[in-house]
């Protein structure tokens, strides 16, 4: 079992991330404080870097991120982890209000 820094918080968020003029879609489906995992059609190679896109009541937050695995099913990319070096504080408030939220938090 992997060991990892932070508690994984299940979640299931609408992102949008784009690179160059092009966006894409996809569905957060776990987020801690350093990390998120990303399911969609898209993924991007390890270490590619871009921002995601998370719509709140009031605000979008932009969040940089690095790509640290891809999760390949049968023959298709489906989802991709993400790392956020430098987490910003609209961030890491987002990930506390879902903490306070979830009835259960896990390790994975």
């Amino acid at each position: 079992m992997e060991n990892r820094a932070f508690t994984r918080i299940s979640a299931s968020v609408e992102v949008r991330y784009f690179c160059g003029n092009t966006f894409y879609a996809g569905n957060v489906t776990n987020v801690s404080e350093c990390g998120m995992f990303i399911s969609t059609k898209k993924c991007f190679p390890i270490a590619s870097r871009f921002d995601v896109l998370i719509r709140l009541e009031d605000e979008i937050l932009k969040v940089p991120v690095s790509v640290s695995r891809v999760v390949k099913t049968d023959d298709f990319y489906d989802g991709m982890g993400v790392e956020i070096p430098e987490p910003p504080r609209n961030y890491l408030e987002f990930v506390n209000r879902l903490k306070s939220a979830s009835p259960i938090q896990f390790f994975v």
